[in-house]
């Protein structure tokens, strides 16, 4: 048997009184109070999802901002040091 990993926000998921499943290696959350009571919290105050766990891309080079932009379907001129975007990796046609 092996850990699970942890998102830097999984103590924080653990505070707010979270369950925790196996997601693909991770310890994630899937419920705090309830279904009711989580779509409630949302519709009147706020609601986050960590995506922490998900992967990322390291790129770097002269050309790295040309490579990204033929890759992926978002504008990445639009990007930001240390910013990141939802976006959908490319195929040589533009197809998914």
């Amino acid at each position: 048997m092996f850990d699970l990993r942890k998102t830097p926000l999984h103590r924080h998921h653990l505070a707010a009184g979270a369950r925790m499943v196996d997601f693909a290696g991770w310890s994630m959350p899937v419920q705090y109070e309830g279904l009711i009571a989580e779509h409630s919290s949302v519709r009147q105050s706020c609601g986050m999802f960590d995506v922490s766990h998900m992967g990322e891309f390291l790129v770097e080079g002269p050309r790295a901002a040309d490579l990204l932009q033929h890759r992926f379907s978002n504008d990445v001129a639009r990007l930001r040091d240390g910013r990141s975007q939802y976006t959908l990796l490319v195929n040589e046609d533009g197809g998914v």
